[in-house]
């Protein structure tokens, strides 16, 4: 029997992990495996992390356009 995946995504926890997983790497301090594990658990964190930005901005464009500004807004660049 498996158990369903009940938590929900923290991104700031996640970045946090992410972090966490770099500076470690940084340090030089783990063997081959840890860090290899450490890299695909970073990729992991990575992906989770841009998908969640992902929604947030379609969710932020469908809030303006419903409340009648049509215009579209680049959330690429930086004000």
């Amino acid at each position: 029997m498996t158990k369903k995946k009940d938590s929900v995504f923290n991104f700031e926890e996640s970045l946090a992990s992410l972090e966490s997983l770099v500076t470690a790497m940084e340090d030089g301090d783990l063997s081959l495996e840890e860090s290899l594990q450490a890299f695909e658990k970073g990729i992991r964190l990575t992906r989770e992390c841009q998908s969640a930005l992902q929604k947030a901005e379609q969710k932020v464009q469908v809030l303006i356009n419903e409340n009648g500004d049509p215009e579209q807004i680049d959330m690429d660049s930086e004000s």
